[in-house]
């Protein structure tokens, strides 16, 4: 059901020095988002799962990405303009019931607006929380990029709160479940905001797919 070539990028280069992030413009409108063709890499998942801070550790930023003790606030498509060659993009969080039935369908239209009609979107991130179990929520959208063709990654956050062998049982429960519908297993990234943990592979990740393109 997928397939995604990027799978074996290469390993070997030096990881990639973020000199630059600066951010460019927040709105709820795809039509609005910078022009140019430099690639964006979209980050998603549901609300709490780390985000901000997933974004602020791979660019070295503090408070690059805005972290919010109210789950479920940031209602916006955030750009960052990186090394002056291409695009991190802060996607809502989705999946917080509070937001009540207006408020889901109005993020739902921002993100699958943006997904599906920007060109520039090269892959997209999906985080996911490593402590729980699978959430019908997150294989419900992973099954909805599939049908959409839409490249994307795995990227399991919080994996610091876990001892012990629970991290490899996570994972290794969370794949089997995947496997369950998926032929092929999207790549995936095991990190930790907190301790920096991941970040040299999704940069080299992400340099690799820009290599790619050129």
């Amino acid at each position: 059901m997928f397939h995604n070539e990027r799978q074996h990028f290469l390993k070997k280069n030096k990881t990639m020095e973020i000199t630059s992030a600066e951010f460019v413009i927040s709105n709820t409108d795809v039509k609005k988002c910078p022009a140019g063709n430099f690639p964006e890499y979209a980050f998603i998942g549901r609300s709490n799962v780390g985000k901000s801070s997933l974004i602020n550790m791979l660019t070295g930023r503090k408070a690059l990405a805005m972290t919010s003790s109210t789950p479920g606030k940031t209602m916006l498509i955030n750009h960052f303009f990186i090394n002056q060659n291409w695009y991190i993009v802060d996607l809502p969080g989705y999946g917080y019931a509070q937001r009540g039935q207006k408020g889901l369908a109005q993020i739902k239209r921002i993100i699958e607006d943006y997904i599906l009609n920007r060109e520039q979107m090269t892959n997209l991130f999906l985080l996911i929380d490593s402590r729980l179990s699978p959430q019908l929520i997150d294989i419900e959208f992973m099954e909805w990029l599939g049908e959409n063709d839409i490249p994307f990654s795995i990227v399991f956050t919080k994996t610091d709160k876990l001892k012990g062998g629970q991290l490899g049982n996570k994972i290794k429960g969370y794949l089997a479940k995947l496997q369950e519908q998926w032929e092929e297993l999207p790549p995936y990234f095991i990190t930790s905001a907190d301790n920096r943990l991941g970040r040299k592979e999704i940069l080299d990740y992400i340099e690799h797919i820009n290599r790619e393109i050129k």
